[in-house]
């Protein structure tokens, strides 16, 4: 059978193209793709060709094994329905609708321990919405915000919103969100952010201490989260945390290399900075954390979070190359862009 999938050929330029797919061989599953949803952080370090070459995609899933190099077919947020089984397969599988960790295309095989089956009651693109959830789970787990902290977020794009969301939930002092966009800055505040600010406001800094500290003797951040995958954003998280302060990367910069002021407050205040990825779990609660624990929560979080409002563009697959032309050269229009298939 034929089906289309979605391919990255150099910097800025996205084919659509036809492949012949084989049957499942023994102990596989066909899935046809429903929806799959684009990570405008990563995916647009691959549009742009800011990738590291040579560098292992994710060593983790077995779809994306390989290297970064063009042309290249990318994606991690799949959801389809098994339609056919292979031999050795129970055939309860048939008809099951699953989510993957796979490039967009419109059909794909699998192996069955490869998919997550979707929880009853789930729509297609609120599983799509699976990845940035997990990530959302990770960067809590890995900045361990406490009751009372003030924390500021800075980048409120998907990731950042559903962070915003998480945090929300806790009793802290004070949550403050920058983003450069009005129609994210207006989701932040919908899903529970006190405060949200211009990235681009001359005086942020200012008001970013006074937002955050309010009355309260503890000056700056306890914690913050750098989301926007500018590395300008971090210098500012530096500035803004309070002594002893946590800063939670987020982000994955590509090629593009961060100029910090480590000489001042950074040096004084005996800030931390924290790395965070999600294909790992944080050492230090990996006796108590798996990855299933965590994968099962962000279901869990994904009934609870209103997500509707974050999804803003939907795009064919034939239109695959005009999704990410909008949300390289638009990106205040858009938050969360998904992919659909016939």
């Amino acid at each position: 059978m034929k089906r289309e999938s979605v391919l990255f050929v150099q910097p800025r330029q996205v084919r659509v193209v036809e492949e012949t797919l084989a049957p499942p061989l023994p102990g596989q599953v066909q899935v046809k793709t429903l929806v799959s949803a684009i990570s405008a952080g990563s995916e647009l370090l691959v549009y742009r060709g800011q990738f590291p070459r040579e560098l292992t995609i994710d060593a983790t899933i077995e779809a994306l094994s390989g290297e970064f190099a063009y042309p290249l077919k990318y994606g991690y947020a799949a959801v389809g329905c098994v339609v056919e089984v292979g031999f050795e397969v129970d055939p309860s599988w048939e008809g099951r609708l699953v989510f993957a960790f796979h490039p967009h295309e419109s059909h794909f095989l699998a192996w069955p321990n490869r998919l997550v089956p979707v929880p009853q009651g789930m729509s297609p693109e609120q599983a799509a919405m699976l990845p940035n959830m997990e990530t959302a789970v990770n960067f809590l787990l890995d900045g361990h915000p406490l009751v009372g902290e003030q924390v500021a977020v800075f980048g409120q794009g998907v990731v950042g919103l559903l962070t915003t969301a998480l945090l929300s939930r806790m009793p802290l002092a004070s949550l403050v969100t920058v983003d450069r966009f009005p129609l994210r800055r207006e989701s932040s505040l919908a899903l529970g952010a006190n405060a949200s600010l211009r990235a681009d406001d001359p005086d942020l800094i200012a008001q970013l201490r006074r937002l955050l500290r309010g009355d309260r003797s503890y000056e700056g951040a306890d914690l913050c989260y750098e989301l926007t995958g500018s590395p300008a954003a971090l210098d500012q998280a530096i500035a803004v945390a309070g002594f002893n302060g946590r800063i939670v990367v987020g982000s994955w910069y590509g090629q593009k290399r961060a100029d910090l002021n480590l000489g001042g407050a950074f040096h004084r205040n005996r800030a931390q900075l924290i790395s965070s990825q999600v294909s790992t779990v944080t050492p230090e609660l990996s006796g108590r954390w798996t990855k299933e624990r965590r994968l099962a929560f962000a279901w869990e979080m994904l009934r609870q979070v209103d997500i509707s409002r974050l999804i803003t563009h939907k795009f064919p697959v034939t239109e695959a190359a005009r999704a990410y032309e909008m949300l390289d050269e638009s990106p205040a229009q858009a938050i969360q862009v998904l992919i659909t298939y016939t």
